[in-house]
Parts: structure tokens; sequence; C-alpha cells
């Protein structure tokens, strides 16, 4: 685990973690998460990392208002 935690912080990733205990910490993203797979990785196979991340920025583009893609960007939680 410590590898992972060093691995998060060289690329500058907050570790996030819910409450013990407390399911609905993670609520709305657990769900973004859900639609994301079945909407999106689910679908279709990728040809190349290249085609992925076309395709998840359309849809982000398409899904996700501007103020939300704009705090992905630069948090470096998320956003590729």
């Amino acid at each position: 685990m410590k590898k992972y935690q060093k691995k998060l912080q060289e690329h500058k990733i907050t570790q996030s973690m819910s409450r013990k205990g407390n399911c609905l910490d993670n609520a709305v993203i657990e769900n973004f998460f859900d639609l994301l797979k079945s909407e999106l990785l689910y679908l279709q196979e990728f040809e190349s990392m290249a085609h992925f991340e076309k395709e998840l920025d359309e849809y982000l583009e398409l899904n996700c208002p501007i103020n939300v893609r704009h705090q992905l960007t630069f948090t470096g939680y998320f956003y590729v």
C-alpha cells in the first residue's frame, strides 16, 4: 500500500477515503462512475489509450457541467 500512496504523491494526486461506516460520503462520485461505466466503458472497445481519452473527453463534455470539468482538470482528481 505504501508504494501506491507514494505513486499518488509523485503524481500530485490526492487520495480520498470515506469515513468508517458512512457509505454516503462518496455517493455522488460512486453514482458518476456507475454511469460512466454503463454509458461509456461497457458499450464499446477502445483501440488505444488515445481512443479512450478522446471518447472520455467527449463523454465529459456532454455529461458534466463546465464548472465540474474545470475543477477536475486542476485538482488532479480525475480528468484526463
